[in-house]
């Protein structure tokens, strides 16, 4: 089997962990397996090459998204791919490090958030044919005209997927500090299963909705690469889960998971002029800003006005409010409300089930707990509640729903 295995920044956080992870990469080869590992830089030394950069900040100057920002952020997954390299071949094993470049990863040239456009996987593939685990540095590749650029938040696992796409790996392996991917956040209900196998699409919502183990980008990418995807801890050697298409998985629960997500504030316009384009603009000019508008509800028009809600990361508030004054003659009064949170109920299994959602409401009417938006999909219910509210309203569900039981 041709296997990448991804490990993050915890999991290479000393030189004893990456000896631990060395013995990991070690039992694969021994199985027989061509390893390819993918590592992070060790953990809090991005944030220390963030602030080596801004001790070059003054009034008036700040450092900009360019070319040397990569160079310095690059540096920290170097260190750690030769230190693995150093720490197999100790023990007298074949083992070779690359960067991003010398790994064939090709990206666009928007330093600091650069995207794949493609990966020669031919270097790889000649190592490994020789015999050698090949460790690559995640979270960076090099432009065309040959700069180095990195990913941006999540880019280690991001290189992960991506190449074991170009090479057609069996597995990728994405090893973190926690074992898996569980039915809701086990420190808010003790009784939180692990998963053992879990649809692109499920995940894709429950990472899109608060749950910390993937980002959306690399699932997405799993995905469309066809990627089998497995999650579970570097610490222990605890089967993790399986993040696979939804034809692999036999038996499709009707809820796999609830997610709860705290980084939510409402945004709700009074009395909106109700004529068509208003909306239009207002979320052209909140997407020019980057600003996620998630779940939106606009009432009924009476009188030639309306009423709009919708939700957007708590973090860019002020941003959005500063947005908004442009259209303050058009709407009679703007509330924000940033003491709410989201708590969304995802599976497969409720395309085919009827009831889910009364079910899910009837929980939260016998906790005595007031709903304020409600927004759905196919595999998905999310609610808007009060933030005081928030972990009960995930125990409810996670127990109506019995996913304690396998």
């Amino acid at each position: 089997m041709l296997i990448v295995q991804k490990y993050g920044g915890t999991s290479v956080g000393d030189c004893q962990r990456i000896k631990n992870v060395a013995n990991k990469v070690i039992t694969a080869k021994n199985r027989g397996d061509q390893v390819v590992v993918v590592v992070s830089a060790m953990s809090g030394e991005t944030d220390k090459l963030v602030g080596f950069m801004q001790s070059f900040c003054h009034e008036g100057y700040t450092i900009p998204d360019g070319r040397e920002c990569d160079v310095v952020l690059s540096s920290g997954e170097q260190v750690t791919r030769a230190l693995l390299a150093l720490a197999l071949q100790s023990q007298g094993y074949k083992a070779i490090s690359l960067s991003g470049q010398e790994a064939g990863i090709i990206t666009d040239n928007m330093h600091t958030r650069a995207r794949i456009e493609g990966i020669n996987t031919s270097k790889i593939a000649s190592l490994l044919s020789e015999g050698y685990i090949v460790i690559v540095a995640g979270f960076q590749g090099a432009s065309l005209e040959g700069e180095i650029t990195t990913l941006g938040r999540g880019g280690s696992d991001l290189s992960a997927v991506a190449l074991a796409g170009a090479l057609r790996a069996d597995l990728c392996e994405i090893y973190t500090d926690v074992d898996g991917v569980y039915t809701t956040d086990p420190r808010i209900e003790p009784r939180a299963r692990k998963i053992e196998k879990i649809s692109y699409d499920e995940m894709l919502e429950l990472a899109s909705m608060g749950a910390k183990v993937l980002l959306n980008r690399s699932v997405e990418m799993a995905k469309k690469l066809n990627v089998n995807l497995v999650t579970r801890s570097s610490f222990n050697n605890n089967e993790g889960t399986l993040i696979t298409s939804e034809e692999n998985i036999m038996e499709q629960p009707i809820v796999s998971g609830v997610a709860l997500d705290r980084n939510q504030a409402r945004i709700s316009i009074g009395d909106i002029e109700d004529q068509p384009g208003i909306a239009a603009q207002i979320f052209e000019s909140l997407s020019e800003k980057d600003i996620n508008v998630d779940m939106i509800v606009q009432t009924i028009g009476r009188d030639g006005k309306t009423d709009l809600d919708f939700t957007i990361p708590k973090t860019e508030v002020i941003v959005a409010q500063e947005v908004l004054k442009k259209f303050a003659d058009f709407y009679g009064e703007l509330e924000c409300d940033c003491e709410i949170a989201k708590v969304s109920i995802v599976g497969v299994g409720m395309k085919s089930h009827s009831g889910v959602a009364s079910l899910c409401f009837s929980a939260m009417a016998k906790e005595n707990i007031n709903i304020m938006m409600i927004g759905t999909s196919e595999i998905k219910i999310s609610m808007i509640i009060e933030i005081t509210r928030a972990e009960k309203a995930v125990r409810a569900l996670h127990k109506i729903y019995k996913l304690d039981e396998k």
